[in-house]
Protein backbone atom coordinates (compact mmCIF):
# COMPACT_ATOMS: atom_id res chain seq x y z
CA UNK A 1 0.00 0.00 0.00
CA UNK A 2 3.00 2.54 0.72
CA UNK A 3 5.04 1.56 -2.32
CA UNK A 4 1.67 2.35 -3.96
CA UNK A 5 1.09 5.71 -2.76
CA UNK A 6 4.82 6.69 -2.72
CA UNK A 7 5.43 5.86 -6.86
CA UNK A 8 1.97 7.95 -7.44
CA UNK A 9 3.06 10.21 -5.38
CA UNK A 10 6.41 10.53 -6.92
CA UNK A 11 4.93 10.84 -10.90
CA UNK A 12 2.34 13.61 -9.84
CA UNK A 13 5.72 15.48 -8.39
CA UNK A 14 7.56 14.77 -11.58
CA UNK A 15 4.40 15.64 -13.28
CA UNK A 16 4.12 18.69 -11.69
CA UNK A 17 7.77 19.81 -11.98
CA UNK A 18 7.76 19.10 -15.59
CA UNK A 19 4.82 21.36 -16.00
CA UNK A 20 6.66 23.94 -14.21
CA UNK A 21 9.25 23.72 -16.00
CA UNK A 22 7.07 24.10 -19.49
CA UNK A 23 5.68 27.10 -18.51
CA UNK A 24 9.15 28.80 -17.77
CA UNK A 25 10.95 27.38 -20.70
CA UNK A 26 7.51 28.73 -22.70
CA UNK A 27 8.13 32.70 -21.71
CA UNK A 28 11.60 32.22 -21.59
CA UNK A 29 11.42 31.43 -25.27
CA UNK A 30 8.73 34.04 -25.82
CA UNK A 31 11.30 36.68 -23.80
CA UNK A 32 14.11 35.67 -25.49
CA UNK A 33 12.99 36.23 -28.83
CA UNK A 34 10.41 39.30 -28.64
CA UNK A 35 12.17 42.74 -29.76
CA UNK A 36 10.36 45.89 -28.64
CA UNK A 37 8.46 44.98 -25.41
CA UNK A 38 4.96 43.02 -24.33
CA UNK A 39 2.98 44.69 -26.92
CA UNK A 40 5.38 42.97 -29.72
CA UNK A 41 5.27 39.77 -27.62
CA UNK A 42 0.95 39.46 -28.47
CA UNK A 43 1.75 37.60 -31.91
CA UNK A 44 4.49 35.27 -30.15
CA UNK A 45 2.52 34.47 -27.20
CA UNK A 46 -0.92 33.85 -29.46
CA UNK A 47 0.86 31.40 -31.63
CA UNK A 48 2.46 29.72 -28.60
CA UNK A 49 -0.59 30.07 -26.14
CA UNK A 50 -3.82 29.57 -27.83
CA UNK A 51 -2.02 27.33 -31.39
CA UNK A 52 0.35 25.49 -30.60
CA UNK A 53 -0.37 24.65 -26.66
CA UNK A 54 -4.27 25.64 -26.35
CA UNK A 55 -3.71 26.80 -22.97
CA UNK A 56 -6.28 29.48 -23.60
CA UNK A 57 -8.82 30.03 -26.30
CA UNK A 58 -8.21 33.66 -28.70
CA UNK A 59 -10.98 35.33 -27.20
CA UNK A 60 -9.58 33.95 -23.28
CA UNK A 61 -6.20 35.52 -24.28
CA UNK A 62 -8.04 38.69 -25.37
CA UNK A 63 -9.76 38.70 -22.15
CA UNK A 64 -6.36 37.90 -20.43
CA UNK A 65 -4.25 40.89 -22.43
CA UNK A 66 -7.45 43.09 -21.77
CA UNK A 67 -6.97 42.83 -18.11
CA UNK A 68 -2.76 42.75 -17.73
CA UNK A 69 -3.25 45.89 -19.98
CA UNK A 70 -4.96 47.95 -17.24
CA UNK A 71 -2.71 46.34 -14.64
CA UNK A 72 0.55 48.13 -13.18
CA UNK A 73 3.70 46.79 -14.26
CA UNK A 74 5.31 45.27 -17.86
CA UNK A 75 2.80 43.83 -19.49
CA UNK A 76 4.46 40.89 -20.35
CA UNK A 77 4.93 39.96 -16.97
CA UNK A 78 1.35 40.17 -15.83
CA UNK A 79 0.54 38.25 -19.04
CA UNK A 80 2.68 35.56 -18.09
CA UNK A 81 1.30 35.32 -14.61
CA UNK A 82 -2.19 35.24 -15.79
CA UNK A 83 -1.77 32.40 -18.08
CA UNK A 84 -0.03 31.01 -15.17
CA UNK A 85 -1.95 30.76 -12.81
CA UNK A 86 -4.59 29.56 -14.87
CA UNK A 87 -2.17 26.72 -15.48
CA UNK A 88 -1.08 26.23 -12.24
CA UNK A 89 -2.34 28.65 -9.83
CA UNK A 90 0.68 30.67 -7.84
CA UNK A 91 3.95 28.04 -8.91
CA UNK A 92 2.52 28.22 -12.57
CA UNK A 93 1.92 32.30 -11.79
CA UNK A 94 5.81 32.52 -10.46
CA UNK A 95 7.61 29.86 -13.32
CA UNK A 96 5.47 31.83 -16.22
CA UNK A 97 6.60 35.12 -14.78
CA UNK A 98 10.41 34.08 -14.22
CA UNK A 99 10.70 32.85 -17.59
CA UNK A 100 8.92 36.27 -19.10
CA UNK A 101 11.49 38.54 -17.15
CA UNK A 102 14.68 36.78 -17.18
CA UNK A 103 15.94 36.67 -20.42
CA UNK A 104 15.03 40.89 -20.52
CA UNK A 105 16.89 40.91 -17.29
CA UNK A 106 19.66 39.41 -18.29
CA UNK A 107 20.24 41.16 -21.46
CA UNK A 108 19.23 44.37 -20.15
CA UNK A 109 22.57 43.51 -17.75
CA UNK A 110 24.64 42.47 -20.39
CA UNK A 111 24.02 45.77 -22.51
CA UNK A 112 24.54 47.78 -19.49
CA UNK A 113 27.86 46.00 -18.28
CA UNK A 114 29.09 46.95 -21.94
CA UNK A 115 27.27 49.92 -22.48
CA UNK A 116 30.05 51.75 -22.41
CA UNK A 117 32.13 50.26 -25.03
CA UNK A 118 29.04 50.57 -27.82
CA UNK A 119 27.10 53.41 -26.95
CA UNK A 120 28.57 55.58 -29.50
CA UNK A 121 29.23 52.89 -32.08
CA UNK A 122 27.50 54.49 -35.34
CA UNK A 123 26.88 50.11 -36.70
CA UNK A 124 24.90 49.51 -33.61
CA UNK A 125 23.11 53.19 -33.70
CA UNK A 126 22.24 52.40 -37.23
CA UNK A 127 20.85 48.38 -35.67
CA UNK A 128 18.81 50.27 -33.76
CA UNK A 129 17.71 52.40 -36.34
CA UNK A 130 16.73 49.46 -38.53
CA UNK A 131 14.71 47.72 -35.96
CA UNK A 132 12.38 50.19 -35.03
CA UNK A 133 10.06 50.17 -38.48
CA UNK A 134 9.83 46.28 -37.70
CA UNK A 135 8.62 46.65 -33.77
CA UNK A 136 5.99 48.85 -35.20
CA UNK A 137 4.79 46.33 -37.39
CA UNK A 138 5.22 43.85 -34.95
CA UNK A 139 3.03 46.09 -32.43
CA UNK A 140 0.55 46.98 -35.40
CA UNK A 141 -0.43 43.30 -36.09
CA UNK A 142 -2.00 42.48 -33.03
CA UNK A 143 -3.71 45.31 -32.87
CA UNK A 144 -5.65 44.34 -36.27
CA UNK A 145 -6.24 40.83 -35.12
CA UNK A 146 -7.06 42.11 -31.97
CA UNK A 147 -9.64 44.39 -33.23
CA UNK A 148 -11.54 41.79 -35.35
CA UNK A 149 -11.31 38.94 -32.13
CA UNK A 150 -13.15 42.38 -30.40
CA UNK A 151 -15.67 42.38 -33.28
CA UNK A 152 -15.14 46.23 -34.35
CA UNK A 153 -17.42 47.11 -36.65
CA UNK A 154 -18.70 50.15 -38.20
CA UNK A 155 -21.11 50.95 -35.02
CA UNK A 156 -18.13 50.58 -32.44
CA UNK A 157 -15.00 51.74 -34.53
CA UNK A 158 -15.36 54.93 -32.95
CA UNK A 159 -14.67 53.67 -29.22
CA UNK A 160 -11.22 52.61 -29.83
CA UNK A 161 -10.36 55.94 -32.02
CA UNK A 162 -11.89 58.29 -29.72
CA UNK A 163 -9.80 56.83 -26.76
CA UNK A 164 -6.50 56.95 -28.81
CA UNK A 165 -7.09 60.61 -29.94
CA UNK A 166 -8.19 61.21 -26.17
CA UNK A 167 -4.91 59.79 -24.92
CA UNK A 168 -2.52 61.27 -27.66
CA UNK A 169 -4.00 64.58 -28.52
CA UNK A 170 -5.40 65.42 -25.05
CA UNK A 171 -3.59 63.73 -22.90
CA UNK A 172 -6.15 61.72 -20.84
CA UNK A 173 -4.79 59.42 -18.79
CA UNK A 174 -5.21 55.97 -20.22
CA UNK A 175 -6.34 54.74 -16.54
CA UNK A 176 -9.19 57.33 -17.17
CA UNK A 177 -9.71 55.76 -20.50
CA UNK A 178 -10.30 52.12 -19.30
CA UNK A 179 -12.76 53.40 -16.17
CA UNK A 180 -14.45 55.44 -18.66
CA UNK A 181 -15.17 52.03 -21.34
CA UNK A 182 -15.80 49.32 -18.18
CA UNK A 183 -18.14 52.04 -17.03
CA UNK A 184 -19.46 52.09 -20.33
CA UNK A 185 -19.41 48.50 -20.97
CA UNK A 186 -21.57 47.65 -17.73
CA UNK A 187 -23.78 50.19 -18.62
CA UNK A 188 -24.69 48.55 -22.09
CA UNK A 189 -24.85 45.45 -20.57
CA UNK A 190 -26.95 46.65 -17.96
CA UNK A 191 -29.43 48.44 -20.94
CA UNK A 192 -29.34 45.28 -23.46
CA UNK A 193 -31.07 43.63 -20.71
Amino acid sequence: MGLVFDSEYQAHIKYFQRRMFELFLTFAKIGLFTIGGGYAMIPLIKQTVVDEKQWASEEELMDLIAVAQSCPGVFAVNISVFIGYRMKRLPGAVMSALGAALPSFLIILCIAFFFREFRDNPVVARIFKGIRPAVAALIAVPVFKMAHTAKINIYTIWIPIVSALGIWMLGISPIYIILLAALGGYSYGLLKK
